[in-house]
């Protein structure tokens, strides 16, 4: 079984891939792959202003809006407006893709994977959930609020707060019981 916790306070803020905005990458899969090697890869993107998209052909993405009122996203010239809080949204990274903020900053959860290499499926869920990696993937659980708790075993409890993450492959790590909301992905084979 692998077990890491991921903290916010030690994620780096870099650039897009187009420059556009910043970004700070929480984890992929392969660890440590960068944008043209990864199956799946998950961050946190502040966007404070309407603009393009990176492509990245070959690439699903799921976006679900963390903190602000929304977007319009023109996805290969059709507009999805994203405006509930905490709805995951899925698009072909591989269109052209425009977004036009609602109503002011946001933060969005983006979640990337090789549609011929993985699958990801994205909930927002809260009070208590199991971690269960699928045979052969792994589950990703990033805290959206303070005090969360990842309970697993004889270990106790770890603590996660305002986005920190689990990220599991093999066993299941526990049960993850948070005091608001998380955002859970699931990553399993093509």
């Amino acid at each position: 079984m692998t077990v890491r916790i991921l903290r916010a306070a030690d994620l780096t803020p870099t650039p897009w891939k187009n420059g556009g905005g910043l970004t700070r990458e929480i984890a992929t899969g392969p660890d440590g792959a960068g944008t043209d090697a990864f199956d799946w890869r998950v961050s946190l993107a502040d966007v404070t202003a309407d603009g393009p998209f990176s492509a990245f052909p070959g690439v699903d993405r799921i976006l679900t809006v963390v903190e602000g009122a929304g977007m319009d996203l023109l996805v290969g010239g059709e507009h999805h407006i994203v405006d509930e809080p905490l709805w995951p949204h899925g698009f072909p990274g591989d269109l052209p893709t425009e977004g036009f903020l609602l109503g002011g900053p946001v933060v969005n959860l983006n979640v990337m994977y090789r549609r011929d290499r993985t699958r990801a499926e994205t909930a927002v869920v809260c009070g208590t959930v199991r971690l269960l990696p699928p045979e052969g993937g792994a589950v990703l659980a990033v805290s959206l609020d303070d005090g969360a708790e990842l309970e697993s075993g004889d270990s106790g409890g770890v603590r996660l707060d305002r986005h920190d993450a689990v990220l599991a492959a093999g066993e299941p790590p526990g049960v993850l019981r948070t005091m608001g909301q998380a955002v859970l992905i699931t990553f399993s084979g093509g």
